[in-house]
C-alpha cells in the first residue's frame, strides 16, 4: 500500500469515526432533552395522561369552544413528543383524584367543575368571579389583594400552573390553564409549549403559578402574551374571607 492509498484510507476511517461520534453526541443530547421534558411534564415513555376539557358556557351539552379545541391540540402535541398517551374527559365526568396520571385541566371555573375543585383545594388564594350577570367584575381574578379585570379583546388574563400533591417522586403533576376567555386558554397552552424548557430550568419539578396577560387578542389572537407575575406564594396562601381587593388592574 503506497502513501496515497494509506492517506485515503486513514481519511475515510477518520471521517467515519467523526460521524459516529457526532451521531452519538447528538443522540445523547436529544435523549437528555427528552428526559428533562418528560420529567417536567411527568410523562415517561408510554405513560397515560388526562386532558380535562370544559364545555362551552351556555352552549349545547357537548359543545367545546373553538379556542379550547386549539388548546387541546397544543397540549396533545406536547404529550406525543414525550412518547405518552392522552385521554380526553369532559370536566363533569373526571371524577377521580390526581397524582397517578399527569393532568391538563383547561378552562375557567364558570365552565369547568374540576377547575373549581382544583382552585379550592390547591390554590386557596385565588378567586374567580363567575357571576352570570354583566358587570365590571364579571370574570375577574382576585389573587390575594389584587384584582385583575377582564377587558375582552384587549386585556385578558390566564393562570398557568404546575402543581403537585406531596413530595413523592412518583406523583404526577396537574397543569391548570385557567383563563378568563377561551382564547386565553389557548394562549396558556402555547406559552407552555414554547417556554417549558425555561420553566423547567427555573422551577425544576416543583410547583409554580404564573399570571399571564393576553394583549389585543382581537388583532393578534393568542400570540401576544405577557408574563405579569409569578404568584405561586400568594395563590397557595389562604385568602381571608373578609379580604377586599386592594388594586384593580382595569379601570371600571
Amino acid at each position: 500500500m503506497n502513501d496515497d492509498v494509506r492517506n485515503i484510507v486513514l481519511g475515510v476511517v477518520a471521517a467515519g469515526i467523526s460521524a459516529a461520534l457526532g451521531w452519538i453526541a447528538r443522540t445523547y443530547l436529544w435523549r437528555r432533552k427528552l428526559r428533562r421534558k418528560q420529567e417536567f411534564f411527568g410523562l415517561p415513555d408510554n405513560s397515560e395522561s388526562l386532558l380535562v376539557v370544559n364545555r362551552g358556557a351556555g352552549g349545547p351539552e357537548l359543545s367545546v369552544m373553538r379556542y379550547d379545541v386549539f388548546a387541546l391540540l397544543e397540549l396533545a402535541a406536547l404529550i406525543k413528543d414525550c412518547n405518552a398517551h392522552a385521554q380526553i374527559l369532559p370536566h363533569d365526568t373526571a371524577r377521580q383524584g390526581f397524582g397517578e396520571r399527569t393532568e391538563f385541566c383547561v378552562g375557567g371555573p364558570a365552565s369547568n367543575r374540576r377547575m373549581t375543585a382544583h382552585l379550592a383545594s390547591l390554590l386557596p388564594g385565588v378567586r374567580v368571579n363567575v357571576d352570570a350577570e354583566p358587570g365590571p367584575d364579571r370574570g375577574a381574578f382576585q389573587i390575594g389583594s389584587e384584582r385583575y379585570r377582564l377587558d375582552v379583546g384587549r386585556e385578558e388574563y390566564v393562570l398557568l400552573a404546575r402543581l403537585t400533591a406531596g413530595r413523592n417522586q412518583n406523583t404526577r403533576p396537574v397543569f391548570l390553564l385557567c383563563g378568563q376567555t377561551a382564547i386565553t386558554n389557548q394562549a396558556a397552552a402555547r406559552y407552555l409549549a414554547r417556554n417549558h424548557e425555561r420553566l423547567s430550568r427555573r422551577n425544576g419539578a416543583g410547583s409554580f403559578v404564573l399570571l399571564l396577560k393576553v394583549l389585543n387578542s382581537e388583532a393578534y389572537g393568542p400570540d401576544v402574551v405577557e408574563l405579569v407575575a409569578d404568584v405561586t406564594r400568594t395563590a397557595q396562601a389562604p385568602l381571608p374571607e373578609a379580604a377586599a381587593p386592594r388594586n384593580s388592574h382595569r379601570a371600571p
